[in-house]
């Protein structure tokens, strides 16, 4: 069995305890930092390779989720932040491409694997120009 584990970066005592809380009652593993030593382990290190946006190095947890700290590369800090940063409707428009890429075409599953219903699914498809019948011909190749 996999144990999660995350790491908390504030000097907010309130979100910490709520951390800790959640860790307990989730039988996670909570790290805390405070934003000064998380730049000091930036400088230090260069980069923390167990914190890549996405993914995680631990060889016991290969499909462990790991999300970016702002500042760091893959957040979207810095000058060209506004670049970095996808719109609402850019996201939607990935997740059901994903869904209907799972789901090989199928639109009633992936309505139910988004949360949605069919009809909203169409109509999303249609607004967001997105084309399942590729998604039908992958799983025919």
């Amino acid at each position: 069995m996999v144990r999660s584990s995350f790491i908390v970066v504030s000097d907010d005592q309130l979100l910490i305890q709520k951390a800790h809380q959640f860790g307990m009652v989730n039988n996670c593993t909570v790290k805390v930092m405070t934003p000064a030593e998380w730049d000091a382990q930036q400088k230090t290190t260069g980069e923390v390779p167990s914190l890549v946006p996405g993914s995680s190095q631990e060889a016991s947890s290969p499909m462990a989720k790991v999300l970016p700290f702002p500042g760091t590369a893959g957040f979207g800090g810095g000058s060209d932040a506004r670049r970095a940063v996808s719109t609402i409707d850019q996201l939607e428009s990935v997740a059901i491409e994903n869904a209907i890429s799972a789901f090989k075409g199928n639109l009633t599953e992936a309505a139910k694997a988004l949360g949605i219903g069919r009809a909203t699914l169409y109509r999303k498809v249609k607004a967001y120009n997105l084309d399942p019948s590729q998604a039908r011909k992958k799983k025919a190749a």
